[in-house]
């Protein structure tokens, strides 16, 4: 997984400071075996959001943020995003983003509700089934779609491409009673066909990670936040951004 970095980044030469800060997580639990970083224990995943606190912001949904971005009510809202779907979203972050009055956005994965993440190795971490979905949804937080089956989409056909993103928000938003808005691309995969499709399907915006390719509302990208991340980095990944936006001219958070 890679370095947390600063959203302002470059696409053909030229700066995109209007980015809103998303930040991105995968499973809030105490892991023995996580070989690819993406675990963050309960204490220090409240210690994060304690800072976000200290600092005036509060954590929102995808969804959340970009219509109050739409309606120039953002300031001082962060999205907070969970990849894969982890059981352990619901039993340990949920409690946590409900104590500070935060909500997020669970993108889970349409083929493999109740199952694990078996495209990891080695990692064989439950994922929600039907009810914790629902309770997820029931506490009003965002259900989005990471696709079915976790399939990088960069490259792949129509047939793979229909499955992960037009099939899964069907069944997604036929589980939890309205349509889902937004999408994930597994691996942080994707390429012009893709980012189509997703806007095809319906979806109001998509989920990408930090890269140099193009950003938009299909391809929002986000800062992985990890185990390792103190308080102290995450006030620099706020003051990176506000930076940013300050040498912008834009209103900073």
């Amino acid at each position: 997984m890679t370095e947390a970095l600063s959203p302002v980044s470059v696409t053909s030469g030229r700066r995109t400071p209007h980015l809103p800060l998303i930040l991105m997580y995968h499973s809030v639990g105490v892991r023995p075996h996580d070989p690819n970083s993406l675990a963050v224990t309960p204490e220090r995943f409240e210690e994060q959001m304690a800072t976000l606190r200290r600092r005036g912001l509060r954590g929102v949904s995808v969804g959340e943020l970009l219509a109050a971005r739409a309606a120039g009510s953002a300031r001082g809202l962060i999205g907070l995003t969970f990849d894969d779907g982890y059981t352990d979203a619901v039993e340990n972050a949920l409690p946590i983003l409900r104590k500070f009055g935060f909500s997020a956005t669970s993108f889970v994965l349409a083929g493999r509700i109740g199952g694990a993440n078996e495209w990891d190795e080695g990692t064989p971490w439950p994922l929600l089934d039907e009810a914790g979905i629902r309770r997820w949804a029931d506490a009003g937080f965002e259900v989005g779609s990471h696709g079915t089956m976790h399939v990088a989409l960069a490259g792949a056909d129509p047939d793979v491409l229909r499955s992960e993103i037009a099939d899964s928000r069907k069944r997604l938003s036929d589980l939890v009673g309205k349509p889902v808005a937004g999408y994930c691309y597994a691996y942080g995969s994707m390429d012009p066909a893709a980012r189509a499709a997703v806007a095809d399907a319906g979806y109001d915006y998509g989920c990408a990670i930090i890269s140099r390719s193009s950003f938009g509302p299909q391809a929002l990208p986000r800062i992985y936040v990890g185990q390792s991340h103190t308080s102290k980095h995450i006030l620099k990944m706020l003051y990176t951004y506000r930076l940013h936006r300050k040498i912008s001219g834009r209103d900073a958070l």
